[in-house]
């Protein structure tokens, strides 16, 4: 999505009445204003909120004067004007300015530090060029204002959500935006996936090839992985998962014994109730007819 696309947000205005409040991160907004200035020539005079209001530059060329600073605004420039800013913007009148803005209100408690300082520090910047997702969201926003379609609520809520956390980090110091990385062992999460494939598709034909690929590795690694995260090779897991299926199967009178064979993987009834019958000690038939329960 680039600045472009924030030109046909016209809609950006019929937010208001759509969404009103969000939770981020645990800390309450309210919006208060939404709006979208065509490239022509404007300006609004000298003027103060008590709210955070945030302006995108899409296009055009003009100036932003927060107190006695001026400074000069370009498509992607992210301009703010903090509760108490006196402030004012005018357009070029050889490049029009166009801009989407909100107007928003937020209350983090008194902790200053986080993604949420640039919002809270008075002596923080006003101006910058971190737009990140801004043009993306402000897109996504005015389309769903346009045409709301069921669940749009929730749509408009996680959005706007975003959209306060974008600003704030737009806004925010360095340090503030920084965090520990998060190390993670992926081995579990892609064993995980392909024990998820196995019992996917215990009614096909599986080979380790299948199961790697799935897994994006190679066979060798994809065993190798999976052995040390189960104690078990991916074939035996199989046989184990289709097995503990058909116990299950059986208990169901409707289904034939070749029927919860074929569902379990198997093309003939007697290779079924050979491995059926080493791994539970008893035939398949003999499971049906103790309901699964074995009696000493």
């Amino acid at each position: 999505m680039s600045l472009a696309d924030v030109a046909a947000a016209d809609r950006f205005v019929d937010l208001a009445g759509l969404l009103e409040s969000c939770e981020v991160d645990g800390f309450h907004a309210d919006f208060l204003s939404w709006g979208h200035y065509r490239p022509e020539y404007w300006r609004n005079y000298w003027h103060s909120h008590s709210f955070h209001e945030v302006c995108l530059a899409y296009s055009g060329a003009g100036r932003f004067n927060s107190g006695s600073v001026e400074y000069d605004v370009r498509p992607g420039s992210v301009f703010l004007a903090r509760p108490g800013d006196v402030h004012e913007i005018e357009s070029s009148r050889t490049e029009p300015l166009g801009i989407a803005f909100w107007g928003f209100t937020f209350r983090p408690g008194t902790d200053e530090t986080g993604w949420w300082s640039g919002l809270t520090r008075a002596d923080g910047p006003v101006l910058s060029d971190r737009t990140g997702s801004l043009p993306a969201l402000i897109a996504a926003l005015a389309a769903e204002a346009a045409a709301p379609l069921s669940g749009y609520n929730t749509a408009l809520a996680a959005l706007g959500s975003t959209l306060v956390l974008e600003t704030a980090r737009a806004f925010a110091l360095d340090e503030d935006l920084a965090v520990e990385p998060v190390r993670r062992d992926r081995g579990p999460l892609v064993v995980a996936a392909m024990q998820r494939h196995l019992r996917d598709n215990l009614s096909r034909p599986i080979t380790v090839r299948d199961v790697a690929a799935a897994a994006h590795l190679s066979e060798r690694h994809a065993e190798r992985l999976f052995q040390q995260q189960t104690g078990a090779s991916i074939m035996s897991t199989l046989r184990r998962l289709r097995l503990e299926l058909a116990a299950q199967l059986l208990l169901d009178p409707a289904l034939t014994v070749t029927d919860v064979a074929r569902s379990c993987g198997y093309s003939d009834v007697r290779p079924f109730s050979t491995a059926f019958r080493r791994h539970y000690g008893r035939t398949p038939g003999e499971h049906r007819r103790t309901g699964g329960t074995e009696f000493i």
